[in-house]
């Protein structure tokens, strides 16, 4: 089971006796869009605005303890459906940088949409970390509204249920680290039980955000993404994506291409595919 978080341990900015983590974010499709179709308010200076999608990886000691993955994204089916522009499957982009999606034992879900639990399947001895509430929101009376179910994929949803029935389900109940140096944070706002993961690294505490806020306009310029289930709650999420962060350049959005511009590549190999979130930003 998680263990409630330390705040003992959580004091902003100052240095832990934890090794850090190396963390990835791995871009693995993409969608042309426009700004109208992010915002919730319209912006009168609308025009192209893109979406990237990404998995992350967290890397323990170096690359010598424990690997945690955050999401899994969706597959082929999902993008031809969905007209979504795919890269590559998430377990392929994860191959490039030495990690087996067969072999993660920590799958960290930030929410059941179809782009973050998509290829659950391709993780078949992972332990799912999943709020509680998230997995209410799916499967309860607020389902019955097209408007709210239009971004969930009932064969993902049958993954989870199926995932907490063989035993591999850990349900995080609003705060909980779950490894020395990585706790997950209930926020809400786009889902009802969305979450996101604060996690010890060489330039201090970081977070994933993930659909916390798409972008970085969202919770620089607090405007509330289109896609939401509770707008006062998401509107919080950026107030606390600040409180457990460092510093606001230490927030990783979920869907912004200036991720990939922002953080260097690991190789020139991986450049356009793969990011290092740890260093230092570029520019």
């Amino acid at each position: 089971m998680a263990r409630p978080v330390d705040k003992n341990v959580e004091t902003r900015g100052a240095s832990i006796d934890i090794e850090p983590y190396e963390v990835y974010a791995i871009r693995y499709a993409r969608r042309d869009a426009n700004r109208l179709e992010h915002f919730l308010l319209r912006d009168p200076h609308d025009g192209p605005m893109a979406m990237d999608y990404f998995v992350w990886a967290i890397v323990g000691g170096g690359g010598r303890g424990r690997t945690f993955v955050m999401d899994a994204g969706f597959g082929e089916e999902e993008a031809v459906t969905r007209k979504r522009e795919y890269i590559r499957r998430p377990a392929d982009g994860l191959r490039m940088i030495g990690i087996e999606a067969a072999a993660v034992e920590e799958l960290i879900v930030s929410h059941l949409h179809y782009d973050h639990i998509g290829t659950w399947d391709d993780f078949p001895r992972a332990r799912l970390h999943l709020q509680e509430r998230e997995m209410h929101f799916a499967t309860g009376s607020h389902m019955c509204r097209p408007l709210l179910r239009h971004s969930f994929t009932i064969d993902h949803i049958e993954g989870v249920v199926r995932a907490l029935y063989d035993d591999r389900m850990n349900f995080i109940h609003g705060e909980a680290e779950i490894a020395p140096g990585i706790s997950l944070h209930h926020v809400g706002g786009h889902t009802a039980g969305l979450q996101v993961a604060r996690v010890w690294t060489r330039r201090g505490w970081l977070v994933l955000a993930a659909d916390a806020s798409h972008f970085y306009e969202n919770f620089e310029q607090v405007a509330p993404y289109k896609t939401v289930f509770h707008v006062g709650d998401m509107l919080a999420g950026y107030g606390k994506l600040r409180e457990l962060a460092d510093a606001p350049d230490a927030i990783i959005p979920g869907h912004d291409p200036l991720v990939m511009q922002r953080y260097p590549a690991p190789s020139k190999e991986l450049e356009g595919i793969v990011v290092r979130l740890d260093a230092d930003p570029q520019g």
